[in-house]
């Protein structure tokens, strides 16, 4: 019904800037694990099992794209990518309907290099508590326009979250999807002129001046490397330091913007700094990572230890912050300070700070 009556406003000469999209093969290409097209609750729909519908010949760049979803109470992440230039790089907001009510019952996130990097953008300028629904249709409105974007849900006049968009804008595709538990979605719709933002009020993580403000950032090897200790001398000598890297926000520098995690052999990348000390000195570092990381001081490490998601306990997420500290052997002169990093999923993150900085000075080479 819907289409026929675009169809009759088309053809009557009434210009339309919103375009429905029905949710067919033709219109979509399906990379999932599995989904079927069936009627549900009164709307045709698909249900889509653990991948990403991606729509075809359409390139989004400014607009507000509009659909409903049908969420399960089981752990799942539907929602919507949007320019996304390739599988490495776009866009994404998503539901956390099992955490139904909580502060992170949803998340805004740039996907970077790969990897959605939640452990870092985190908390109110990237989520707000929701109670969903489990026996109707959620509806999703998205507003995006240059580098700021908005959601709105079920049919809310004010947005529930504004927040500012990490990727320089530009067009790419959109996709629906999810992992986990399936969902099912109906009424896809965009319009490009659509631009316009309610009270724009975006809660900006700010930068700490306290923090390392930059690192460089080695090539890539494997983990299991930083296992023979009887060889990590020379394996620390044959790295090569292609990039240099400033911190983001909560003073963490996003390796995954310079570094590609998947693709290529390579699990893990050495964060450097150098410390040039006034006097031979014991100084507290107080830091923090994702997933796993050896901190090393001139060549020896000190420290081990891993962030995971779950691999504390059941709920543990592994978000970010200045949560270890570790004293540091300074020598009078140069030390160079190597964190051995190591990524899985979540955001492949450093970041340190000196709360005393009397005596020291942080250098690059």
């Amino acid at each position: 019904m819907k289409l026929v009556l675009i169809l009759a406003m088309l053809l009557s000469g009434v210009a339309m800037a919103q375009v429905s999209y029905p949710l067919n093969e033709a219109t979509w290409d399906f990379h999932t694990k599995a989904h079927v097209f069936e009627a549900h609750h009164g709307e045709e729909a698909v249900e889509i099992a653990d991948g990403l519908a991606v729509l075809k010949e359409v390139q989004f760049l400014n607009g507000t794209i509009e659909f409903d979803v049908f969420l399960s109470a089981e752990q799942s992440f539907p929602g919507i990518r949007f320019r996304g230039v390739d599988k490495n790089q776009m866009e994404s907001f998503f539901l956390r309907p099992h955490l139904t009510g909580k502060p992170d019952a949803n998340q805004a996130a740039p996907v970077i290099g790969g990897l959605t990097a939640w452990q870092l953008y985190f908390g109110p300028s990237y989520s707000f508590p929701y109670d969903y629904r489990f026996d109707a249709w959620t509806h999703v409105k998205l507003v995006v326009n240059d580098n700021q974007a908005q959601v709105f849900l079920d049919h809310a006049k004010t947005p529930h979250l504004s927040w500012y968009l990490k990727h320089k804008p530009q067009a790419g595709f959109v996709g629906l999807g999810g992992g986990f538990a399936p969902a099912h979605f109906a009424n896809v719709t965009i319009d490009e002129k659509a631009t316009d933002l309610v009270n724009f009020d975006a809660n900006e993580v700010p930068k700490l001046a306290s923090a390392v403000g930059q690192w460089d950032i080695s090539d890539k090897f494997m983990e299991t490397e930083l296992a023979d200790l009887d060889n990590l001398e020379n394996m620390i000598e044959q790295r090569v330091w292609p990039h240099k890297m400033t911190q983001e926000e909560r003073g963490f520098v996003n390796i995954s913007w310079d570094v590609i995690r998947y693709g290529s052999e390579g699990d893990t990348v050495f964060a450097r700094v150098l410390i040039e000390s006034e006097r031979d000195q014991y100084k507290r570092f107080e830091f923090g990572f994702s997933d796993r990381a050896v901190v090393l001081l001139n060549g020896k490490p000190l420290y081990k230890g891993s962030k995971k998601w779950r691999s504390r306990d059941y709920r543990y997420l592994g978000t970010v912050g200045f949560h270890d500290s570790v004293y540091l052997p300074l020598k009078k002169g140069q030390n160079t300070l190597l964190l051995a990093v190591t990524e899985d999923f979540g955001g492949w993150l450093v970041g340190g700070q000196f709360s005393d900085q009397t005596g020291i000075r942080l250098t690059m080479e």
